[in-house]
């Protein structure tokens, strides 16, 4: 992003809002699969369904609650990068996990400005480049993106359809009814409220 965030904070709370109800779509999905399925080794960027999903909460555990705080020392990150409980291995540690991660990015963003969202923050090392708040949490959206559609691929390679996935509803134009106004005034439904 260039100066100024490109990103409202509600926007950002909007897509924010949008992918927990996405990741835990998937997340009560995979959890119907047989047992043995979410660990097998599927040849994905983190080799298996579940450890895909624990991936998805690290990215955004330590862009939003890490280096978006100014949490970004190396101290700090060797710290977090080694705590055993963001490594679950089972769905009750996934879930304890999950909601940690959820409650930290939910409670950044109910914090947020455009502001803060248009501050310089500093990656770390191995992250060359200059970034603001508002690029973090884009990146922590496209990753989980990402790797939910590894995770697609590997759903349809087992014949299974994936959880259903929506339009993005982040304009102003929404009211609170759930309707909007067309140019001419009369109003139109919303698409089917599946996010």
């Amino acid at each position: 992003m260039a100066r100024g965030a490109a990103l409202t904070p509600d926007q950002a709370r909007r897509l924010s809002a949008y992918n927990e109800r996405v990741f835990e779509r998937f997340v009560r999905k995979i959890r119907k699969l047989p047992s043995r399925t979410p660990y097998r080794h599927e040849e994905t960027g983190h080799q298996t369904i579940f450890d895909t999903l624990v991936h998805i909460l690290n990215v955004h555990e330590v862009w939003v609650g890490y280096i978006l705080q100014g949490r970004n020392s190396d101290r700090e990150l060797d710290t977090l990068f080694h705590d055993p409980t963001r490594h679950p291995k089972n769905w009750k540690g996934l879930r304890a996990y999950d909601r940690r991660v959820w409650a930290l990015v939910r409670g950044y963003l109910a914090r947020a400005t455009s502001r803060t969202l248009a501050q310089r923050v500093r990656a770390p090392s191995w992250m060359p480049g200059r970034y603001i708040a508002a690029d973090g949490l884009l990146q922590t959206m496209f990753e989980q993106a990402h790797h939910l559609g590894e995770i697609v691929g590997v759903l349809w390679q087992h014949d299974r359809a994936p959880p259903e996935m929506t339009w993005i509803r982040v304009g102003p134009w929404l009211a609170a009814s759930g309707r909007r106004r067309t140019s001419t005034g009369s109003k139109v439904l919303r698409s089917a409220r599946h996010s």
